[in-house]
Parts: structure tokens; sequence; C-alpha cells
């Protein structure tokens, strides 16, 4: 499926942006508009940016993952998988 057909699914979700120089982002999806995605991203503190990337900056968007719950992954502290 492309990722914009992914992407319209997960507005308001948190996503990994894949992008066509190699780096990643992670943040909220807010929108898909006039070819740009809009990505809520954390900056610091309670400091937050709506970030624009163009479509042709985009490889791929995904959501997140759900988070164990479970206990026993975590030892003294440390996640072992």
């Amino acid at each position: 499926m492309p990722w914009y057909q992914k992407a319209t699914m997960l507005i308001g979700q948190p996503v990994g942006v894949s992008l066509t120089n190699g780096q990643g982002v992670p943040g909220i999806l807010c929108s898909l508009n006039n070819n740009t995605v809009i990505l809520q991203e954390y900056m610091y503190q309670n400091q937050y940016a709506a970030k624009q990337y163009p479509f042709h900056t985009v490889q791929d968007i995904n959501g997140f993952p759900g988070c164990s719950t479970r206990r026993d992954r975590f030892t003294r502290g440390l996640m072992t998988w």
C-alpha cells in the first residue's frame, strides 16, 4: 500500500516518518494537505512544533507499535527483548 493511503488512516496518531535523505522523524500526524505532511514534534519541556515535510521528501509513514505490558521484559531497570 502506498504510504499516502496508509497515512490517511493514521491522522491524529503517533507515527514515524522515513525521509528520502535517510532520516527518521517521530511525531503526531496532524494532516496531509497541499502535498505536505504536517507533523507535530516534541521540542523541549512543554514546547512543540508543527513541522512541514513536502511529499517528495517522504519515503514512508508508519504507525507506532503498541507498548508491551509484560513486566517480565524488564529486569533490574533494563529492557530485555
